[in-house]
């Protein structure tokens, strides 16, 4: 089984990417992880790490999962199409798909979302209200499951996040 796990360039979550990978490894997947570029992501926190794949070169085809991580800069991957094609192949090949912390608003603007039961982080109370004009039930809880969609609220349920992908792609 493998997952690929995508973070932002710059301002990545590191409090999600880390416990979700450990979690998702630890349960015997292999993950990959892919950005705008291979060059050395940044994380909110400082965190290094060193893309092993772009986004535009990722065939979901290859992959059980497809996950985006929060944070920052993640909503800057909307401004890349390679992730909306990304996530419409991963969804007509009927993957997992899941995001966390604020990346939930790019399964959202993919139009994942519609009709589905979703959570996301909510800090000013906007998020829900975004996710909600594109068609998500929002649900305020930490990790929620809607069939193939998955998504979480922020760095506290990372790892819970990493162990439902896992528990789901297991089954």
């Amino acid at each position: 089984m493998k997952t690929l796990l995508i973070i932002a360039q710059k301002g990545f979550q590191d409090k999600e990417y880390f416990p979700s990978k450990e979690a998702i490894e630890k349960a015997g997947i292999e993950v990959t992880t892919a950005s705008v570029t291979t060059d050395v992501a940044i994380g909110k926190f400082g965190e290094n790490v060193k893309p092993d794949i772009t986004i535009a070169n990722a065939n979901a085809s290859d992959y059980d999962a497809i996950v985006i991580i929060g944070g920052p800069g993640a909503p800057e991957l909307a401004n890349h199409l390679e992730i909306f094609k990304l996530l419409k192949e991963a969804d007509e090949q009927e993957k997992i798909i899941a995001a966390i912390c604020i990346a939930p608003i790019i399964l959202a603007k993919a139009g994942l979302l519609k009709m589905k039961k979703a959570t996301i982080w909510n800090g000013d109370g906007m998020q829900s209200v975004f996710i909600e004009r594109e068609g998500a039930i929002y649900t305020n809880e930490a990790v929620v499951v809607d069939n193939r969609i998955i998504t979480a609220d922020g760095p506290d349920s990372a790892t819970a996040f990493g162990e439902k992908i896992a528990e789901i792609l297991k089954d």
